[in-house]
């Protein structure tokens, strides 16, 4: 039976829904699974988590108090030599609660002797997990997503270190496998690619019915998601006379500026910010829309997504994908298959692809008929998981 200690920054979180399914399903298919969150998600509206789930979840204490705790194991001799060493020579110089956090989690997997700790993103969690096996000798894993490796952060604990010192590398997209591996190639052989999983089955199916066509878009209201070229895609439509609803589902630092050029492109009748919403109200939006848009984009700090899941989302609700040719999303949107791709940051092509399908219902359909089997195909749950378990059962 697998063993494994799962850490996060934050669980279980709106924004990483697919992090959540992974845990469920490794706990469906008979793993036994600890769970250690650094933070505790604030602000998020109620989601239908499994219950049971979410108590399983430890939660770090803050700063105050992991402090006084791990100064108080110091005191009593609890912490291996290393441990010691470390925390005294580290003391309070940037990152050091990433010490204690280590401390503190490495303790509490003594007991059952879990011997593999898998961090979700190569960041906080992941610079924790280095420090769990620099002080218990206990193998730890990551999974890499986007920002994480495409526009890291400058930590003392480098991606090289983190990535040098893993069993096991996993990244989500067959492009963030070859960037990694051009980029550190001696870690070359422990680079994995295993796609976030979804439940086909669960998703709702679109109808094409609505009156008047719905664009769905759906994430954080952040640059790399390409809101602002979406609004302007929908502005050319309006110009052309091309009648469409588009509803954008998630909230963020750019809810402002978005509303604001709504409002300035005459678009309150026609565009919409819903805010944040349960999987269960996506899924019903979904199944309400004719066509899914994700313009991605490239931040000014060079971050982007990499294998969007609410593009698998879509696909599952048998829905055209039109999106960019940005970094995994390629591996999912298939041009003339499942959907259209355009250059990132150019609404007019945007607004050129999104006409044409809700202008062409038969082809959107079969575009959304073969996105489905895809998602079936490539990205259950089940499957990928269950590859996951692998990766994760394997000793250094």
């Amino acid at each position: 039976m697998l063993r494994v200690a799962y850490l996060f920054e934050r669980f279980p979180s709106l924004g990483q829904t697919f992090c959540y399914r992974e845990v469920a399903e490794l706990i469906r298919q008979s793993a036994e699974v600890s769970i250690f969150a650094i933070r505790k998600p604030k602000d998020e509206p109620p989601q239908d988590w499994d219950e049971a789930i979410v108590r399983r979840v430890v939660y770090l204490p803050e700063e105050a108090e992991l402090v006084q705790e791990i100064e108080g194991a110091l005191r009593r001799g609890e912490l291996p030599a290393e441990a010691v060493a470390a925390l005294k020579e580290w003391g309070r110089q940037s990152d050091f609660l990433r010490l204690y956090q280590a401390a503190y989690v490495g303790l509490r997997l003594q007991k059952p002797a879990i011997r593999r700790v898998h961090a979700h993103f190569a960041g906080m969690a992941a610079r924790t997990a280095y420090w769990i096996n620099k002080f218990f000798r206990i193998d730890f894993s990551v999974t890499a997503h986007a920002n994480d490796i495409f526009a890291p952060r400058d930590f003392v604990v480098s991606l090289e270190k983190i990535f040098d010192a893993a069993t096991a590398i996993v990244t989500v997209s067959d492009f963030a496998v070859e960037q990694l591996k051009q980029r550190f190639p001696a870690n070359g052989p422990k680079i994995r690619r295993v796609y976030n999983g979804i439940d086909v089955a669960r998703f709702r199916l679109s109808e094409f019915d609505s009156a008047v066509p719905l664009i769905i878009s759906v994430g954080r209201l952040i640059e790399k998601k390409g809101f602002a070229d979406l609004i302007a895609a929908c502005a050319e439509l309006k110009t052309r006379g091309v009648p469409f609803r588009c509803q954008i589902i998630g909230e963020g630092p750019l809810q402002s500026s978005l509303s604001a050029q709504i409002a300035d492109s005459n678009l309150e009748q026609e565009v919409a910010l819903l805010g944040p919403r349960t999987q269960q109200a996506i899924m019903g939006r979904l199944a309400a829309a004719q066509v899914f848009v994700l313009a991605c984009t490239t931040g000014a700090d060079g971050g982007m997504d990499n294998l969007p899941t609410v593009i698998m989302e879509a696909m599952a609700a048998r829905l055209p994908v039109i999106s960019t040719r940005l970094a995994g999303v390629p591996e999912m949107v298939l041009p003339g298959t499942t959907g259209e791709l355009v250059p990132q940051r150019d609404p007019r092509a945007l607004a050129n692809a999104i006409a044409e399908l809700l202008q062409d219902a038969a082809g959107a359909r079969a575009l959304g008929r073969a996105g489905r089997a895809l998602a079936q195909e490539k990205f259950s749950i089940e499957t990928n998981v269950r590859a996951l378990a692998e990766i994760l059962a394997a000793r250094a």
